[in-house]
């Protein structure tokens, strides 16, 4: 591409950056004092009720910044609407929660790729939060979410190649979805908490924030391993999970019914007709700290099975080389992995379980079977730096470092069928987001990408890129 090209190409993404962000920022200081200096909303402006805090407590432990996923067990920030005239107030002294949120990520990539180009795209969700305890008298919360994607994925249309997307909302049809549909409550006395109905597995295990833009990053790891069977955001699966709980250590397992006619561009709640298998993970997880404002950390533990039959990546029905024989694959009765999250705060101080100021690091793993995986492990670390300047409230900086790994069986096939070999892709990202209003979070970021697609001749990719979160 013609440098002049590139250099419009600069200019026109960061007019967008800083225009959006000039836009907004006259009155980010007044906007924090008067957070500052304000006290903490009554509980009637969000359903924030014992039911809530009793799933806050018991939730598996992400205490990194928010999550992109529409974090359905924490009050969101006021709305660009603010109160909706009172209406918000209304419905949540009735006990009924109303949210609404706008992610946005756009991408240029001066750095590799087939050519330069620009692209943005995102997601809309709606929730309805019915606490039942003040509708009805019973324990409980029920949770309904649709959701709507849109957009263009640089990866397509700059042809990056690479394993892991550079804009993570971005997949699964760009299309409305019913993405939460569940009922969470306490049962044998508040031992168990249990949680039925349609949802993503990773909301749940293996769960991790969505604050980076690169896929590597963002949510719960085996879902972007072998996302062919355990979905997540914005798709669903009818499942069930059990936790139970022991002062700050947990043990939970789920159920969820694998149907692929769930990837379908449908509005509906799911499908029945039409299952393949289960999936059914398991999780260890502990909690430390946070007494007095003192750092915390999270430690999971957790590996999964699913039931469903699942084609070897490299043998046919005869266990010789799908390459050479051109032949069915052969059927495996089942798939499996594991995975380990840790995080933990180093320093500054935490409220009701989330670090609010100074350094956090995390290191999060996965590992699937090589037999039926073609990307069979990924391992991503890094650090989130909050507090850093006091001009913006809840500003945060991450960092971030990933490898992700094609199954070498799927390598040596590839080498035997005369074709370039895929190793490893290594990703990193750095971003710093804060928030010029309230109820709007900007995140510029800075991605490189290292053998994109695992292949170890192509050019390196970068990427320049925005987030943008934005409440209604």
């Amino acid at each position: 591409m013609p440098e002049g090209t590139i250099v419009e190409g600069a200019e026109r993404l960061l007019r967008a950056i800083f225009g959006l962000a000039c836009a907004a920022a006259p009155g980010a200081i007044q906007a924090q004092t008067t957070a500052i200096a304000s006290p903490v909303p009554a509980a009637s402006s969000a359903p924030d009720t014992s039911v809530r805090e009793r799933a806050l407590r018991k939730r598996s432990g992400d205490i990194s910044p928010a999550n992109e996923q529409g974090d359905a067990q924490r009050p969101p920030p006021p709305g660009l609407a603010g109160d909706w005239f009172g209406l918000k107030t209304r419905f949540a002294d009735a006990g009924i929660g109303l949210t609404g949120r706008y992610v946005s990520e756009a991408g240029w990539n001066p750095v590799g790729g087939q050519r330069h180009d620009i692209t943005e795209t995102g997601q809309l969700d709606l929730g309805l939060q019915l606490d039942m305890r003040r509708i009805a008298g019973i324990d409980g919360t029920f949770q309904a979410t649709i959701t709507y994607r849109r957009g263009h994925d640089l990866d397509e249309r700059a042809g990056l190649g690479t394993l892991q997307q550079v804009q993570e909302v971005y997949g699964r049809g760009q299309t409305w979805r019913i993405t939460q549909l569940w009922y969470e409550a306490t049962i044998l006395h508040g031992a168990i908490d249990m949680k039925i109905g349609g949802t993503a597995p990773g909301e749940d295990f293996a769960a991790f924030s969505c604050s980076f833009q690169n896929l590597s990053f963002c949510g719960s790891q085996p879902g972007n391993v072998v996302g062919s069977y355990w979905y997540n955001w914005p798709v669903s699966q009818w499942g069930g999970r059990f936790r139970l709980q022991r002062g700050k250590a947990y043990v939970q397992i789920a159920a969820y019914v694998e149907n692929p006619r769930n990837l379908d561009r449908s509005f509906t709640p799911g499908h029945f007709g039409g299952s393949t298998g289960a999936l059914v993970p398991v999780e260890l997880g502990l909690v430390r700290g946070g007494d007095g404002g003192s750092p915390v950390g999270s430690y999971k533990v957790g590996g999964w099975i699913s039931t469903a039959n699942a084609p070897d990546v490299v043998l046919d029905a005869n266990r010789r080389p799908i390459v050479l024989t051109d032949l069915p694959p052969l059927e495996r009765s089942s798939s499996y992995g594991g995975w380990v999250n840790i995080q933990q705060q180093l320093t500054g101080r935490s409220e009701k379980g989330k670090s609010v100021s100074g350094l956090s690091v995390f290191l999060n793993a996965t590992q699937a079977d090589r037999k039926t995986s073609v990307v069979d492990s990924q391992i991503a670390v890094g650090l989130f730096e909050k507090g850093l300047f006091p001009w913006f409230t809840e500003d945060v900086l991450g960092l971030g470092f990933a490898r992700t790994h094609v199954n070498g069986r799927v390598a040596r096939s590839e080498r035997l069928a005369g074709q370039p070999a895929q190793g490893s892709e290594y990703a990193a990202e750095l971003y710093y987001g804060f928030h010029p209003r309230s109820w709007l979070e900007l995140r510029p970021n800075l991605q490189w990408v290292h053998h994109a697609g695992g292949y170890h001749d192509v050019r390196e990719v970068g990427v320049v890129g925005l987030k943008t979160a934005l409440t209604l």
